[in-house]
């Protein structure tokens, strides 16, 4: 089996999901996180996850579990998957790290939304071996992985990591190296344009979301949808998009820095756009 060791880096919503996958398909993760206490809550989630999965008629969530060890630095693994906060210098230290203590024929993957690939592999000695692998929230239900290809990715690393995300049940699809991907260029300024609507007084958020839900047949709407990826990420985002696109269609809207300048951050602090309390 390739890729029989993954760790991966952050154990937030994001990488405990990313871990839960991974293990589920019968490979040994080793998850890091540096916050104190933040593998534990990652284990925890991906615990109740299983459960609910097992009801299901998922996989046992113990013997999944048992595949995942919580660890306390960055150590060799076939694969790593940095899943940490999105944020340009966090990252590019994850992946210095992890260049100096993986293998070298190891591969270094980011979930990463919207930073560019080809910045972080510069960080490393093995700038033919980085790539995104960029999941989407829920992990353990949504299907789709962007798999993005930096400037100096080889061949060899996206086909591996193509047959990786094929292998954890997953569809991917490629996309290059240009700020947002594919799925953010597209996704942000909707976004971003419910929250202008919202701002301008065009309507409530309920009815914002319902329109494009019934209208555009939308599973959800982009105000319940920016809740659950997070405000601070999707101004993270933005901004990525607009200073390397240099267009103004991608500034976030005042409302929406506003609301996370307040601590209003979607589900994850219990209040976003609506409440979650």
């Amino acid at each position: 089996m390739d890729f029989e060791h993954v760790l991966v880096v952050g154990a937030g919503q994001m990488g405990g999901g990313i871990a839960q996958v991974v293990a589920a398909s019968g490979r040994r993760v080793s998850l890091y996180d540096s916050y104190p206490g933040a593998t534990d809550r990652g284990l925890a989630t991906m615990r109740k996850s299983l459960e609910k999965l097992a009801e299901k008629g998922g996989a046992d969530p113990g013997e999944v579990l048992s595949r995942v060890t919580a660890v306390d630095e960055i150590g060799p693994a076939d694969l790593m998957v940095e899943a940490v906060i999105e944020d340009f210098e966090i990252k590019q230290d994850v992946f210095r790290r992890a260049d100096d203590v993986l293998p070298h024929d190891a591969i270094l993957a980011s979930n990463t939304s919207s930073i560019p690939i080809t910045s972080l592999a510069a960080a490393t000695q093995r700038p033919d071996r980085v790539i995104g692998m960029h999941f989407f929230n829920p992990v353990p239900v949504l299907k789709l992985v962007e798999v993005v290809r930096g400037r100096e990715t080889s061949d060899d690393t996206a086909t591996k990591i193509v047959a990786l995300a094929e292998g954890l049940g997953k569809t991917p699809a490629v996309a290059n190296d240009f700020p947002g991907f594919v799925s953010n260029r597209i996704l942000m300024p909707y976004i971003n344009e419910a929250v202008w609507a919202l701002h301008d007084g065009v309507a409530e958020p309920h009815a914002i979301d319902t329109i494009a839900k019934l209208g555009f047949a939308h599973p959800m709407g982009p105000l319940a949808l920016a809740d659950l990826i997070g405000l601070d990420t999707c101004v993270a985002i933005m901004e990525v998009l607009h200073e390397g696109l240099g267009d103004d269609k991608y500034a976030p809207c005042p409302l929406l820095r506003e609301h996370v300048a307040a601590g209003r951050l979607g589900r994850k602090s219990g209040v976003g756009f609506y409440s979650y309390e």
